[in-house]
């Protein structure tokens, strides 16, 4: 029999994908800014901000007399949002020009791991800071703790999760990124410095299985052009996924924090 792929409808994956990332690392993300002190005036940039539910939220939390800027390359997720203290903007952050000096919070999420200039970018990101003013950052390590069958008989091993990785590697993704923050944040001579690392064990049905699924669906032909994998495989591994047994560990979310002296 063969397998015949169905086009993923990139509109449809990105919504997936926006949502399950927000099911699972929202409420984390609004605990570490809030214990950056995050309050009522407050003028916040959100870089990258994809559904967003960050930037929403971030307008309620700052009110009338704050501010929220949230960008992104492509903006339509976020042109439905309306708050009076909210504008949407278009930009590419690794040329597009930035103020300088004037945020008390920057805060990017999954969006660093992309970018081959990552470092440039995170110098232009702590210059945006006013004196005192706070950047947060969360990225994937994905390298650092592999499903490992024998260290856990219960993890699985997907050769698709192995082909995504080998495909971004290609493409230029730091996979180690979010465990390299904290040195990086330290090179930009920030202050009180900290960082936390977080991960689950992926189960069928989770909202974590969603995300992984949907960032596989929407690799999938770059995958199998490559050569790194077989529809067949691809289908095999989906249904292996979906299983009641399947187990196996989330990349490790990293979040670092660092304050402009």
């Amino acid at each position: 029999m063969i397998a015949v792929e169905v086009p993923v409808d990139p509109l449809r994956n990105a919504a997936t994908r926006f949502a399950a990332l927000s099911a699972v690392f929202d409420s984390a993300t609004r605990r570490y800014l809030l214990d950056r002190c995050l309050t009522v005036g407050w003028q916040c940039l959100e870089v990258g901000g994809g559904g967003g539910s960050i930037a929403s939220w971030l307008s309620e939390r700052v009110g009338a007399a704050g501010r929220v800027l949230v960008t992104d390359i492509d903006t339509r997720f976020l042109e439905a949002l309306k708050s009076p203290n909210l504008d949407v903007l278009r930009h590419d952050i690794t040329r597009d020009p930035l103020p300088e000096g004037v945020f008390d919070l920057v805060h990017t999420r999954m969006v660093l791991i992309h970018l081959p200039s990552r470092n440039d970018v995170l110098q232009r990101l702590a210059a945006a800071l006013r004196p005192g003013g706070w950047l947060v950052c969360e990225e994937f390590d994905s390298v650092s703790i592999p499903p490992d069958p024998a260290v856990s008989p219960g993890e699985v091993v997907l050769k698709t999760h192995h082909a995504m990785g080998r495909l971004n590697d290609v493409r230029g993704v730091d996979r180690r990124c979010g465990r390299l923050l904290f040195e990086r944040f330290r090179a930009l001579g920030l202050a009180d410095l900290g960082a936390e690392g977080h991960m689950y064990m992926v189960q069928p049905d989770s909202q974590i299985a969603t995300l992984l699924r949907a960032s596989y669906e929407r690799r999938r032909s770059a995958m199998i052009d490559a050569g790194y994998i077989t529809d067949e495989e691809f289908d095999r591994d989906l249904a292996r996924a979906a299983a009641a047994d399947f187990m196996m560990p989330s990349p490790i979310m990293w979040t670092v924090w660092g304050r402009r002296p």
